[in-house]
């Protein structure tokens, strides 16, 4: 049976199951979940389910058996120098290629969604239970909320180990590529409405941590739910930068052949009683059939290097299993 997944601000874990009647429009009343992939190429998104449950007990958790193939970094290397190329032409000032760990091995939907409970605050449980396939994760980005007339959103990009706290602090690497993303959200978002932007400060995750910047709009008018997702997605920190159909295309193309799963990064929403929230779709565990894949993404700018970059995918992914697959 198909099922949706969402974790709310307040720390309910919401399914939705099928079957789901599909939309293209948002609906004027009631829950429903939004659902694309990365190019929001989907024409029906929006997905009102058969029924809905707050999860409070977590499944059984069988045995799990997946040998990992780790992301070819010969492959990784070459969208590298494509991307600081096209940065030393003027063509971009950032992109996010995107590495993708595969697997293959036993391990169930339900295996995965025992991992989504009791989750710290700052982590958000999402995900899609097709029948062939789907994705689960735990989300620390909101792409934004929309409710009263109020959007409310976040920048979020720089990343280091715990450990690094205070030397990540004053990174000036760290903090140019924060402070893109901050920047050109409130770009986005200034003709829309009142912006306020809170300080920029560290977001705790156990073993990384990230800059973050929550930032709100008191808008000036009605706008559609879909306007906004366009307007924002893929954010700043997923995204390229400038963000035009031609720098897409070049990130579409670098994703797909680093073989990216279409979910990864795409917004996965939630509608209740008129309150939309839509979660950023990153570190998660896509699958199909018997094949997983665990991708991680980093922000490529003009100070990145190539060990760096490598070094800190691997710490993505490395969280992403400590969540789902303890040892």
């Amino acid at each position: 049976m198909e099922r949706a997944v969402f974790g709310t601000r307040t720390g309910e874990v919401i399914v939705g199951y099928g079957p789901f009647t599909a939309h293209a429009d948002r609906p004027h009343a009631g829950v429903a979940f939004y659902k694309n992939d990365f190019s929001l190429s989907e024409a029906k998104p929006w997905l009102i389910p058969d029924r809905i449950e707050v999860l409070e007990k977590p499944p059984a958790r069988g045995p799990i058996d997946i040998d990992w193939a780790e992301p070819d970094p010969a492959g990784f290397a070459e969208v590298f120098r494509e991307v600081s190329g096209a940065i030393g032409r003027g063509i971009i000032e950032k992109s996010v290629p995107v590495v993708t760990a595969k697997g293959e091995g036993s391990c169930t939907p339900e295996d995965l969604l025992a991992s989504l409970l009791n989750l710290p605050k700052s982590l958000r449980p999402y995900g899609w239970i097709g029948e062939e396939g789907g994705f689960l994760g735990a989300t620390p980005e909101v792409l934004f909320r929309y409710f009263d007339g109020r959007i409310y959103t976040m920048a979020l990009a720089g990343t280091a180990r715990n450990d690094e706290r205070m030397l990540f602090a004053i990174d000036e690497k760290e903090i140019r590529e924060h402070e893109f993303v901050a920047q050109t959200l409130i770009a986005k978002l200034s003709d829309l409405g009142m912006v306020i932007r809170h300080e920029r400060e560290i977001l705790d995750l156990g073993k990384l941590i990230h800059f973050q910047t929550l930032i709100k709009v008191e808008l000036y008018q009605y706008e559609e739910t879909k306007t906004l997702i366009e307007r924002l997605h893929p954010t700043p920190a997923l995204g390229p930068l400038p963000r035009t159909d031609e720098t897409m295309g070049m990130l579409t193309e670098w994703r797909e052949r680093l073989g990216c799963p279409v979910e990864f990064g795409a917004p996965f929403g939630l509608l209740r009683d008129g309150d939309f929230e839509a979660l950023v779709a990153i570190r998660q565990v896509a699958w199909r059939g018997d094949q997983f894949f665990l991708p991680s993404g980093c922000g490529v700018i003009q100070e990145s290097r190539l060990v760096n970059e490598w070094r800190e995918l691997a710490l993505k992914r490395g969280a992403v299993r400590d969540l789902f697959f303890p040892s």
